[in-house]
């Protein structure tokens, strides 16, 4: 029997209303974008849905440059697995704004892996939304 490949779309991504991680209901979308401004408690990120996975390994991976440690060196990535716990099931993948405000400022790149495949990634750019825009280089992500 020949096994089918899991199906995953996005759903959304953006900005989104505050999440209650003791709650089985999703936050719900209030921008779509992937200009976020760096205002504290702000959620952003997006929303996936897999079908046809049940059990297996989703890898995800956050990365955002500017946000440094106790020590002011830069933090690693936040990354970890999760188990697709149905056959029909959505995922959210979300960093929050926190102080300090200027360690936000970069592209925060979001990224996951089904089985070692990339399946899904985005990436946003957190501004200080008080000041103009100024393009960045995509290198800086």
């Amino acid at each position: 029997m020949v096994k089918r490949k899991p199906e995953i779309r996005m759903r959304t991504y953006g900005i989104y209303t505050k999440w209650d991680s003791e709650s089985k209901e999703l936050p719900k979308i209030r921008e779509i974008t992937t200009r976020v401004p760096a205002e504290l408690h702000i959620e952003f990120g997006f929303i996936i849905q897999v079908k046809g996975a049940k059990n297996q390994e989703l890898y995800y991976c956050i990365n955002h440059p500017g946000i440094l440690d106790s020590e002011g060196r830069r933090r690693e990535p936040f990354d970890g697995t999760v188990y697709v716990k149905s056959n029909e099931w959505d995922f959210y993948l979300r960093p929050t704004i926190r102080q300090p405000i200027t360690d936000t400022l970069w592209y925060c790149h979001m990224c996951l892996d089904l089985n070692v495949e990339k399946v899904e990634e985005k990436t946003s750019e957190v501004f200080n939304s008080s000041e103009p825009h100024h393009e960045a280089s995509a290198q800086q992500q």
